[in-house]
């Protein structure tokens, strides 16, 4: 039997000098210098050196060092003392050495990042034991929590709505059919119709969950499954959901900026590592600035990556971009006066992180706007009926976290912030 893990490898400081700890996890790098042996041990966290010397060591510590490989998964019991030539100042002289798994030659180096993209994810769990993937992966997970904290906050509550449907909830987007007992249903491409009527009840409400679209791009900011972060807010308009976003961003970004220090260590450099104020930029306005920087552009025209990094010259890496014109939005979203609409994208170096809206919240106008668009209302009842019985203004938002994540880290593909991508060639593993 081997004892529990006592300590991350964090948090073996000097100021443990003296003490007993136990500490587990893989074997990163072993080096033999005869009298003096050395075992870099890692776990989530980061690393801690295991020295062994001749006269101090347990002679069986040595005897099992020797057997040892890369990747071996392991637990030791030692004695920490604060050193002036460890490289983080301190290391621990084991007394006890358990090998609890050996490990075959790995299938891509993870010491380094010679490997190409397509391997890294086929071999994906392994992959996942590259230092810098532990601190983009441990990193997301605050962000989760600081979003969660921040809805929270506002007095939103977290809800599951259903992932299999049977009818598209934006009206046009290709989905994901499922053979459901004797009929045919989808995956849901988004929660929007119920997160709005939600808001009739539970008024304020989000979901973070997965979300499924059947578009085939190929590129390096899409994936068909994804993690969406929903939230739709009643009596609240568009501006009130940007204010809310705004606060989110300033509290992920601090935490971001927190992890400076680590993330450097892994070669990342934030996009982000400060947030004010979010400009809000008419779309008109963005029009007329990316006619000047020489872009063949037409009111009307959604806007392309390309378009939105060269619009960070004039208002920095964060901004939205409001008041789209209504036939580029879905048919949910509230008009204003002429063809505009109340609506809005968040940019985030250069890739669009989230889109909302003011929500139209009468059924004659829901209805009327679905005809606009091509759409049968009859199709849309069992939503369409919701609003005969008391539906509020509302107001939200849907947000990709990968696309998110791989933004603010500045990482060049969202696959990089995904920890098993699913897009148009991969399902496995």
């Amino acid at each position: 039997m081997y004892p529990k893990k006592t300590h991350w490898t964090v948090e073996i400081t000097p100021e443990l000098h003296g003490r007993e700890v136990v500490v587990a996890g893989w074997v990163w790098e072993l080096r033999d210098l005869g009298k003096i042996k050395f075992l870099v041990l890692r776990d989530r966290e980061g690393f801690v050196q295991i020295t062994l010397k001749a006269g101090k060591t347990p002679d069986q510590i040595f005897k099992t060092f020797s057997e040892l490989g890369r990747e071996d998964v392991v637990v030791v019991r030692g004695v920490v003392e604060a050193s002036k030539i460890a490289k983080r100042g301190v290391e621990i002289f084991p007394l006890e050495l358990w090998v609890l798994n050996k490990a075959k030659p790995l299938p891509l180096d993870i010491w380094s990042e010679t490997a190409d993209l397509a391997t890294r994810l086929r071999w994906r769990s392994v992959d996942l034991k590259r230092p810098r993937n532990l601190a983009v992966f441990s990193l997301a997970s605050r962000i989760l929590k600081e979003m969660r904290n921040a809805l929270d906050e506002e007095r939103f509550v977290e809800v599951f709505t259903p992932k299999i449907i049977v009818t598209s909830t934006e009206g046009g987007a290709e989905l994901f059919p499922v053979l459901y007992f004797e009929r045919v249903a989808y995956l849901s491409q988004s929660p929007q119709l119920y997160k709005e009527q939600l808001t009739a009840s539970l008024e304020r409400v989000f979901e973070i969950g997965p979300a499924y679209r059947a578009e085939k791009h190929n590129t390096d900011y899409h994936l068909n499954e994804f993690i969406s972060v929903d939230a739709e807010a009643a009596f609240m308009d568009y501006n009130d959901i940007m204010n809310i976003l705004e606060k989110m961003m300033r509290r992920i970004v601090a935490v971001v900026s927190e992890e400076g220090g680590k993330l450097a260590e892994v070669g990342i450099t934030p996009a982000v590592t400060e947030l004010q104020k979010i400009p809000r930029v008419e779309y008109d306005e963005a029009i007329d600035k990316l006619r000047q920087l020489g872009y063949a552009v037409n009111w009307g025209d959604d806007l392309s990556v390309e378009m939105q990094k060269a619009l960070m010259k004039f208002y920095g890496p964060v901004y939205f971009i409001v008041n789209f014109p209504a036939m580029l939005r879905p048919f949910y979203t509230k008009r204003r006066e002429g063809d505009r609409s109340e609506s809005y994208d968040l940019i985030i170096n250069g890739i669009e992180i989230a889109s909302g809206a003011t929500r139209i919240h009468r059924r004659d106008e829901l209805e009327e706007e679905m005809k606009r668009r091509g759409l049968d209302p009859r199709l849309f009842e069992s939503h369409l009926a919701i609003f005969d019985y008391g539906m509020p203004p509302h107001a939200g938002f849907g947000l990709g976290f990968n696309r998110l994540v791989a933004a603010l880290l500045n990482l060049d593909n969202v696959r990089h912030a995904t920890l098993y991508p699913r897009d148009r060639y991969r399902v496995e593993p």
